[in-house]
């Protein structure tokens, strides 16, 4: 993939680091010169990513963390150390099971699903753009939210969550807007990994671009909406990054 350098000298924070969008997103920016932190609570699969990064000549540093206690967010914040973030990735979300059904939710797996993908993204969100502003920083966030913020499914917690974070989004990009941070969403469509398992479904003849999507779909579109070479006047908005499918019901949830 071509490098532009957009984002030398920059640092980033990318969240859910570890593997699939996550760490296509991360790889994409320290390609384009960024030096980028990288949050998950898989410290294994996190240390590959930086070593994935340093290989292909990037920076990387790998923080530790549980977004899904009171104390994660705040670890990952004192692990950015005091030097300006320029860039906020939230793409960390707990696993989940396409099968589940709505009994198979517990008040444990609803609550850490909220914890992680609106709680502490929110908070996080809220910090880095104080610091930002404190900083002169014009800054940018990007979530990655999901299709099924506006479409039901058998996965009420995962749904819930996402539909949470399109709105939040809209409601920091109007706080920051007039401090120059922009913040936007992206939602992928159908990209196995990440506790999505395209066997369970069939998707023949539902995807216009005939095929499955991967993480590095996510990374491109993730760069241009985070470069203020190509959005810098994008904020509050959610790019759809689905080959087509959300011009189907692709899914039919499950009963109770």
């Amino acid at each position: 993939m071509t490098s532009f350098g957009l984002f030398k000298g920059e640092r980033a924070l990318v969240t859910g680091s570890a593997s699939n969008i996550g760490r296509a997103i991360a790889e994409g920016l320290a390609r384009e010169g960024a030096e980028v932190l990288l949050a998950d609570i898989d410290p294994v699969r996190n240390r590959e990513t930086v070593a994935a990064i340093g290989a292909a000549g990037g920076r990387g540093e790998a923080i530790t963390a549980d977004l899904s206690t009171s104390d994660g967010w705040r670890q990952v914040l004192a692990a950015a150390g005091d030097r300006p973030i320029h860039m906020l990735v939230h793409s960390a979300s707990p696993p989940r099971k396409e099968t589940d059904r709505l009994a198979d939710v517990t008040e444990e797996i609803f609550d850490a699903m909220l914890a992680v993908n609106v709680r502490s993204g929110f908070l996080l969100a809220r910090e880095m753009g104080q610091r930002m502003k404190a900083a002169g920083v014009r800054g940018r966030m990007l979530f990655v939210t999901s299709l099924h913020a506006e479409t039901p499914r058998n996965l009420p917690h995962y749904s819930a969550s996402k539909a949470a974070q399109t709105m939040l989004v809209k409601e920091l990009a109007r706080a920051f807007g007039p401090s120059g941070i922009r913040v936007n969403a992206i939602a992928p469509g159908a990209i196995p990994g990440g506790g999505f398992n395209a066997s369970a479904f069939n998707f023949d003849g539902k995807i216009p671009l005939g095929r499955l999507g991967a993480a590095s779909d996510l990374a491109g579109p993730a760069i241009a909406l985070l470069s203020d070479q190509f959005c810098g006047y994008v904020t509050g908005t959610t790019l759809v990054v689905d080959g087509g499918i959300a011009l189907h019901n692709w899914i039919t949830p499950a009963s109770a």
